[in-house]
């Protein structure tokens, strides 16, 4: 069962700002992910977070793009089956984990 994949109108614009190739890889991964968004320790593909350099990320998961250099955050409501993207950006800092945090609070809270 797949479940429901919905996006923050920030998550939009973070694809907007990526190339078609980009996009088409963070479109798969998610696609893939979204079959069993549970976190790893419950057979999932979703890697937890929890605090990362000072940021509350407990309750959100993450898909690493390794070789494309991008993250994707995203939260899981288990009671509707829909997984909600909240950010998806480089990894080569953690200002995704920043915005993450941010995006949270105002939108998820």
């Amino acid at each position: 069962m797949n479940w429901n994949v919905e996006y923050l109108p920030e998550a939009v614009k973070d694809l907007e700002k990526m190339n078609n190739s980009q996009k088409l890889l963070v479109f798969k991964a998610i696609n893939r992910v979204r079959a069993n968004p549970l976190p790893i320790n419950e057979g999932g593909y979703g890697k937890p977070l929890g605090n990362k350099n000072g940021k509350n990320l407990a309750g959100l998961l993450k898909i690493k793009l390794l070789n494309a250099g991008i993250r994707v955050v995203y939260k899981i409501v288990r009671t509707e089956t829909r997984m909600v993207i909240i950010v998806i950006g480089a990894r080569k800092d953690d200002i995704v984990y920043k915005l993450a945090e941010k995006r949270m609070h105002r939108n998820l809270s």
